[in-house]
């Protein structure tokens, strides 16, 4: 699993020229999900960006759930493409849709529980557009490798 968090000002995911949700001030995730990952995967994640401390508090950074942030969750498989051979990416790590989503879905249930946020996600599996305004920007890709 990798998970791309991007701390936004505002950001919305559009499918079929229709808002389908949208945030304010907080976190925009683009989560892929590899072969492999599962409930502790999900676990690890969701207690990590609920925690992540990249937003100014008072006295030092804070995190999304300290500035009653709000959090957008978007699947993105791509996350999951190998590069090493030829410009065409291979996405074999990444997990099938039909298991993808139930996978998915648990990382937001987690995410929620950790955090305390109401999680707003894309449409699994839709061509989306998420227009975003990046506060930093900052972007920070969170990974369980090295």
């Amino acid at each position: 699993m990798l998970v791309l968090a991007r701390r936004v000002k505002e950001a919305s995911v559009i499918v079929d020229e229709k808002t389908v949700s949208s945030i304010k001030h907080g976190l925009l995730l683009y989560v892929g999900v590899a072969l492999g990952d599962g409930n502790k995967e999900c676990e690890y994640y969701a207690k990590k960006v609920s925690n992540l401390r990249i937003f100014e508090g008072a006295e030092s950074e804070v995190s999304v759930k300290d500035i009653d942030g709000e959090i957008l969750s978007v699947s993105q498989f791509t996350l999951s493409a190998d590069t090493k051979k030829g410009n065409r990416p291979s996405y074999l790590k990444a997990m099938s849709s039909e298991d993808a989503i139930h996978v998915f879905n648990y990382f937001n249930e987690c995410l929620k529980k950790e955090s305390g946020i109401d999680i707003k996600t894309g449409v699994f599996g839709a061509d989306m557009t998420i227009p975003a305004i990046d506060d930093g920007p900052f972007t920070i890709l969170i990974s369980q490798m090295g």
